[in-house]
């Protein structure tokens, strides 16, 4: 990440916030949202503060006491969440309260004119496409929906795309390619769909299609992973000239339930693999696979959805103004080229 968007990522966390606002306060309100276990300290003193404020006309003294909880939730939060251990941020990029796809188009983008289906299949649900504008840019927009009740997730099936889901990314990509149009794609994600009729169609196909394609998509493709990235089913619709993360998605080659599964035979290992993979944010930022982290709400971007949203668009702003002053007949190798430099490898000495 260049030192200009170091600098953009300090501001935005301070935009982002690091004062204390009860969740009452904020969108949405997570009053049914049962607290992951490291936020349970946490709970404990919002509901001490929650009690005094509901005092009608508080004396002084209450009034003091109000103002060093609030400081001390405050403290209290971002330790713990500066100190997040790695299984602990798959708990939080899975959590059902964060802001999905749906929310940051109704919270971002205006004019969302919803493009359906592959023209082969059906429509999947599970990816997102269409026209949108982000202030006066007008842009195609793809994004996997997970859903957060049984009937939504039923309808996105989970955010687990089929190959149908795949193609029809593709498919408007280069349509907005055809019309000059920048190309911003949301990933959220466990995986693409591993399902008998996903395979009968030709899952691994769709993906390696759409990663060589993509790759050769000229348009500006400004790609955020807003949850979780999970493996090839985050993949296919992340081939693209700016990479960013929310500060607690994760963005990995397997989950890591597949990963104790496979190494340790057995996924009360989860924990174990989550460190070993080195998929959070700050992680993939030393490694060079993504260009910035977004800052999120003090607490997670499940707070606050309107404040996450309004850092992630000036964070999309800056991207597609970055990406603008690229000549177009460069894009696809400066593309290549990035991808290419991601990635250490060593040689042994011959004899």
């Amino acid at each position: 990440m260049s030192a200009d968007n170091a600098n953009h990522s300090s501001d935005d966390q301070t935009l982002a916030g690091d004062e204390y606002l009860p969740p009452e306060n904020n969108r949405p309100n997570p009053t049914n949202r049962i607290p992951l276990p490291f936020e349970k300290p946490i709970v404990e003193l919002e509901q001490q503060l929650a009690k005094l404020e509901t005092k009608p006309n508080p004396p002084p003294n209450i009034k003091e006491a109000i103002r060093n909880l609030r400081l001390e939730i405050a403290r209290l939060t971002r330790e713990i969440f500066d100190h997040l251990d790695p299984a602990d941020v798959v708990k939080l990029a899975r959590d059902s309260h964060r802001p999905q796809t749906l929310d940051y188009l109704e919270l971002i983008f205006d004019e969302f004119i919803e493009l359906h289906g592959d023209h082969a299949f059906r429509d999947d649900r599970a990816i997102l496409t269409g026209f949108a504008k982000i202030d006066d840019q007008k842009v195609m927009f793809v994004g996997q929906q997970k859903g957060r009740n049984l009937k939504e997730r039923t309808e996105h099936n989970y955010g687990m795309a089929h190959p149908e889901g795949y193609r029809k990314a593709l498919q408007k990509m280069q349509l907005a390619a055809k019309y000059k149009m920048p190309i911003i794609s949301f990933i959220d994600t466990g995986g693409a769909y591993p399902g008998l009729g996903a395979e009968e169609r030709g899952q691994s196909y769709a993906i390696a299609y759409n990663l060589r394609e993509m790759a050769r998509i000229n348009t500006p493709i400004v790609c955020t992973v807003i949850g979780e990235g999970g493996s090839g089913g985050a993949l296919g619709i992340a081939i693209g000239d700016y990479i960013a993360m929310l500060q607690f998605a994760y963005y990995s080659v397997i989950s890591p339930e597949g990963c104790a599964g496979i190494l340790w035979k057995h996924a009360k290992h989860a924990d174990l693999a989550a460190r070993a993979l080195r998929f959070t944010s700050k992680d993939l930022l030393g490694l060079g696979v993504i260009d910035e982290i977004v800052p999120e709400p003090l607490g997670g971007a499940h707070r606050d959805h309107r404040r996450m949203a309004m850092t992630l668009k000036m964070s999309l702003l800056r991207a597609l103004r970055q990406l603008e002053s690229v000549p177009r007949d460069q894009i696809v190798q400066r593309r290549y080229d990035k991808f290419r430099k991601m990635g250490q490898f060593e040689e042994a000495a011959n004899g």
